[in-house]
């Protein structure tokens, strides 16, 4: 079981350098969801491995128990024979019996086998899980922290002193064009009533 988590180690490992030498370097948050989506697929892999390590015990169990009960038969009817002096039956149901006897002691230790591996799964798989979540969490910090680091790029794009002073200089040549234009048309416009004033009075001379 360890050299199977170590061949998973070594193929996430191998997986995710590969991955760092593509395009999404260049986006560590989509790299990291890649990574992220193998690393369920592994732990969905080890999930199907612990029930069926649990299948293969239930099964050692059974198989031992009916090894067990085989034996109890052979013993029963071993007695059976003996007490009716058939010694060819005799003989023959005591070799059942040491059959039975030896496939109830080799069941029984992968029994006991596959019980401290399923154990072994099933902590190794828990720590995946929890791996898998810590890692979930992680994500969603840097994706935070990728957000405040892009608002403040923003912000500092807008509120760098320069930028500040060169919008304000806009604003005051905008003031004075706005200055200059009303000066102009206030002046026109003196000039024009001036004029009018004028034509009027040199009619008044005129007439009179």
């Amino acid at each position: 079981m360890r050299n199977l988590f170590t061949r998973m180690k070594e193929t996430i490992s191998a997986d995710l350098h590969q991955l760092l030498d593509h395009k999404e370097q260049k986006n560590p948050i989509a790299a990291l969801n890649h990574y992220l989506r193998q690393c369920e697929q592994e732990t969905e892999k080890v999930r199907q491995l612990v029930e069926r390590q649990h299948t293969l015990k239930e099964q050692f169990n059974r198989e031992y128990h009916l090894a067990l009960d085989m034996m109890k038969k052979r013993h029963e009817q071993a007695q059976v024979a003996q007490a009716a002096e058939e010694a060819e039956l005799h003989e023959f149901i005591l070799k059942e019996h040491a059959h039975y006897e030896e496939r109830a002691k080799r069941v029984k230790e992968s029994y006991e086998d596959a019980s401290k591996q399923l154990e072994e799964l099933e902590q190794k798989y828990e720590e995946m899980k929890h791996k898998v979540k810590d890692m979930h969490i992680r994500r969603m910090e840097l994706m935070g922290r990728e957000n405040i680091a892009r608002a403040h790029h923003r912000m500092n794009s807008v509120m760098k002193t320069e930028a500040s002073y060169a919008s304000y200089s806009q604003f005051d040549e905008m003031e004075t064009y706005i200055d200059q234009l009303e000066n102009q048309i206030n002046t026109n416009y003196y000039r024009q009533t001036v004029d009018s004033k004028i034509a009027e009075l040199e009619k008044r001379v005129k007439s009179s």
